[in-house]
């Protein structure tokens, strides 16, 4: 079999009934059952009928699209599917490739994910923080745009995700990211969008948060993954719990240098990088990193019949 990576997607590919296709098959039943006990509410209800606008809350999304991760993950398995030789995740999505790979368990996982929530929402208040997609700028281009923006308004705003070389997104104060929008139109950004975000994620004003979320951290317990996960904010294949748990601390107030962590799984050899999760955005970010690089996505039953066949 083609030697292969499972990506997982984080906040934003979330959508009402995005598990319907599996219908009532175990590993997804199993999975949602383990999140409900975990969480103490019908997981699988607010995945199945919503409404959106529960399901888009930050505090949902985070512990639904790692519910939704995992329940794919282990269909792919049930199903046949072989074990891939390294994951990774965007963002939430490095949480769900830990649990995949055996370093966290979902039960511990799916809180901990619902306190990183409920922590970024908390360390500003909403209307305060925003987020912006810079399209057309190399990242050179966007970090400098954000000093400048930061240096002639006094606020804060950061280049945070690397999604692919010339899609970069930037966070900050709400005034800081207006700024940073304006300064980086003028410096040749086809685009800048604002993001439909709660907060200001991956930037230093999520410092606070990540304090709260570093208390909870040491009291999970963490395993050496059996799977290599390349994590966000290193690029790296970390092993020890300790460095796990410091990898996702930083994390939540540091970059997600996904173009690096793509080109990471790239350089271990592996020639397709399969997004496994709800949605196809992990994929396309993939080809535009690397177009030489395989990918498809695992959301349904009929995609892993198609990745199956494309993995040989």
């Amino acid at each position: 079999m083609t030697s292969f990576a499972f990506v997982f997607p984080g906040q934003g590919s979330q959508a009402v009934g995005m598990l319907d296709a599996w219908g009532d098959h175990p590993a997804v039943r199993q999975t949602l059952a383990e999140a409900s006990a975990a969480l103490g509410e019908d997981v699988g209800a607010l995945i199945h009928a919503g409404p959106k606008e529960q399901l888009d809350l930050t505090t949902n999304t985070q512990p639904v699209m790692l519910t939704a991760g995992i329940a794919c993950y282990r269909a792919w398995l049930a199903e046949g599917g072989a074990t891939p030789a390294a994951v990774a995740g965007h963002s939430l999505g490095e949480y769900t490739a830990l649990v995949a790979a055996g370093a966290l368990s979902l039960a511990d996982a799916l809180p901990l994910v619902r306190l990183r929530a409920q922590a970024m929402q908390e360390a500003v208040p909403v209307g305060q923080g925003a987020m912006a997609a810079i399209l057309g700028l190399d990242a050179d281009a966007v970090r400098a745009g954000c000093a400048e923006a930061a240096a002639s308004s006094g606020e804060v705003v950061e280049a945070v995700n690397f999604n692919d070389p010339k899609q970069t997104v930037i966070a900050g104060s709400k005034a800081g990211v207006e700024k940073g929008c304006e300064v980086l139109k003028a410096k040749g950004a086809k685009r800048a969008l604002p993001l439909p975000v709660s907060a200001p994620f991956h930037s230093s004003l999520m410092k606070p948060a990540a304090e709260r979320l570093k208390a909870r951290l040491a009291e999970v317990t963490v395993h050496a993954p059996t799977i290599a996960v390349v994590n966000n904010i290193d690029v790296a294949a970390v092993s020890e719990p300790d460095a796990i748990r410091d990898a996702l601390y930083r994390q939540a107030f540091g970059p997600v240098r996904w173009v690096e962590v793509v080109q990471a799984l790239r350089a271990r050899g592996l020639t397709h990088i399969i997004e496994c999760g709800p949605g196809k955005v992990l994929a396309g970010m993939v080809k535009r990193i690397d177009a030489e690089a395989a990918s498809a996505t695992l959301f349904d039953p009929a995609s892993l019949a198609d990745v199956k066949g494309m993995l040989g």
